[in-house]
Parts: structure tokens; sequence; C-alpha cells
């Protein structure tokens, strides 16, 4: 296959293209014969099959798109819209985690902090970035960041992809649970606007550390969760083979997060996703972005503050319904009738 970093879904938009690859070669080793029409054809159904197929895509399918190799991350997206980036280092406390990127950054003339997770491309910028797991030093270092702009009333915006902070005896010694809950106490305090925008895996209280925001914007194949899907799997079924059965009860695709409250807009990916054309989901990112922080910088710091607080215990809000006895009496009667009536209806009864 000409695409080594196809997904199984995407099997009958790769065996198409390859027939239509095979089509073309064809045509220019034989120039005189016309196949121009069938080229055109195969065209066209290639593009059908592509919007049928990422028209209709599980949860599960979602999430291996967010997972992709190809897929645009923080430091790509920080070429692409930034004027300018400089990065700063360091927790001033242990030590330079570089699953975590922060600095100041310009943004069609909007000075900004923009802090976010990166993931590698290779074995050795995967093991340089620990696979974008954070180490504790990763979020002290992130929380140094948003301290440093709302000293100096600059708004933050955070880039999240990492199926969640490293959970080795390494972050344990270093007290990643205290990083990442510190990280969630003090984001609710600064005064200035903070956009959280989930690119890609938005894992566990890995994600969590750095998304404690005013909005939280999904990109639309990326996914946000209190656990991984094999992580769920592994807990309520003892089998990571459940994944995709996890990752639909989960509700964990962009869509599912908006309509319960989560997020607060989805970004549009290119068809096939932002791999497909990493400069168009930028730009859209982009276009987002800007959109969201003007609307915040128009808020007081007292305003800001509030609407984060706000937005946050909102979260899993539910209703009680009062039962009276009478009406409760009458919930058991039904109950017994029905199950009097199941009785009947068994097998040692018939």
């Amino acid at each position: 296959m000409a695409n080594p970093f196809y997904l199984p879904f995407e099997r009958p938009i790769v065996e198409l293209e390859a027939k239509l690859k095979e089509l073309k070669s064809a045509s220019e080793e034989n120039p005189d014969i016309d196949v121009s029409k069938e080229i055109e054809r195969m065209e066209r159904k290639i593009g059908q099959m592509r919007t049928k197929v990422y028209g209709n895509l599980s949860a599960w399918d979602k999430v291996q798109l967010a997972r992709h190799p190809l897929r645009p991350y923080t430091r790509d997206y920080i070429g692409a819209i930034s004027e300018d980036f400089c990065e700063l280092y360091g927790d001033r406390l242990y030590s330079d985690d570089r699953a975590i990127v922060g600095g100041f950054a310009t943004i069609d003339g909007r000075r900004l902090m923009l802090i976010g997770t990166q993931k590698g491309r290779d074995t050795k910028s995967n093991l340089e970035c620990n696979f974008g797991s954070p180490y504790p030093e990763g979020y002290r270092k992130a929380l140094r960041l948003m301290k440093l702009a709302d000293k100096f009333n600059l708004p933050v915006i955070t880039m999240i992809d990492t199926p969640g902070a490293f959970p080795g005896i390494e972050s344990e010694e270093r007290h990643v649970a205290i990083a990442i809950a510190v990280n969630l106490r003090d984001s609710f305090l600064f005064k200035v606007p903070i956009l959280a925008i989930v690119t890609g895996e938005g894992g566990s209280g890995g994600a969590l550390g750095i998304s404690v925001a005013n909005r939280i914007l999904v990109l639309e194949n990326a996914y946000y969760s209190v656990i991984t899907p094999e992580g769920c799997a592994a807990i309520l079924w003892k089998n990571r083979e459940y994944a995709e059965r996890a990752a639909a009860a989960l509700k964990l695709t962009a869509q599912d997060l908006l309509e319960s409250g989560i997020s607060d807009g989805i970004i549009k990916e290119p068809l096939g996703g932002a791999h497909n054309d990493p400069k168009a989901a930028a730009d859209a990112l982009k276009v987002a972005l800007i959109k969201n922080l003007d609307e915040l910088s128009a808020l007081t710091p007292v305003e800001i503050r509030a609407a984060r607080y706000d937005k946050f215990r909102a979260l899993g809000r539910f209703e009680e319904e009062i039962v009276t006895e009478v009406a409760a009496t009458e919930v058991v009667a039904e109950a017994a009738k029905e199950k009097k009536k199941a009785r009947r209806r068994s097998p040692e009864n018939a």
C-alpha cells in the first residue's frame, strides 16, 4: 500500500487509491489508450468513499485518528500559527521536561503564553519527550509559565495531546499527583483568560493538568477522557481488547463533549483528519483561537475568574426528583405486578 500509516477503517479508500495509481501508470506507459474517463470515474468513487467513511466514524475510529503518527503536534501548530516563539525551559526545581513545551508567542499581533504537550515522530524524539507523557516537572514548568503570564497580563493558550501523565516510579518519587493537583487549584486563581485546545489525545489527569480553562475547544477527531479506552477496558472487563466498546461508553468524542457541556466548541478538521492537510488544520485552529481569545479578552479579571470557576462547578450537575410516599408505594406495587407476570411467563410455569 502507498500509505504505511493507513488505519483499518481506511482500507477501502487505500485499495481504491492503489487501483487509481495503477490505472494512471498504465495510461502513461500506453499513451495510445485513452482511460481518462475511467480515471475520472475512479476519482469520483474515491471522493464518495472518503465522504462515506469519514462521515460515519465510530468513537474508536476517532481515537485512532487522534493517535495518527502523522497528525500535527504542538510544535507543528506553533510554527504554523505564530509569528515568533520564545521557548522557556525548566521548572526551577528539578529539570526541563520535553513532554511539555511552553513560551511567549505572538499570533496576529496578540502577545500570549503558549503551552502544550509534545510527542515525538521517531524513537529518538519520542524518548526525548517520553512519548508525550509528562513528568511532574513538566506540570511544574507549565504552572511557572502560567504564573509568568498572569504577572504580565498575557492570555494563556494550552494545547493538549497526551495519553496521560507518566505513571512510572520516577513520577511517583517526584510527586506527580501533587504537581497536577496544584495546577488544578492554582489555575482557578489566574486573572488572565485561559483557552485550552485538545488537538489529539486528551487522556486522564495528564490532560486536565493544563486544561482548567475558561473555554475548552476540541478538534473534530480528537478525544478528551478521564481514562484511555484501553485503561477503561482493563478495569471494567479485565481485557484491553474491549477498548472499542469502552471508547463508545466513555462518550469521549468532540461531539459527545459538546453535548455534555464539557467542551465549548469543535474545530473542524480537513476530511480524513488533520494529518491530511496540516496547513488547513492549523488555519482552522488559528481562526477559532483568535475568535475565542478576543471574546474572553473583553471580560474583566473578576469576570474571567468567576466564569472559569462556574464552568467547572457546572460539570456533572444532575437533578433530583422528590418522590412522595404515595408515588413510591405505587412504584413498588407496579414492580411487584411485573415480577408476578414474569414468573407466569417463565418456562417452569408453562
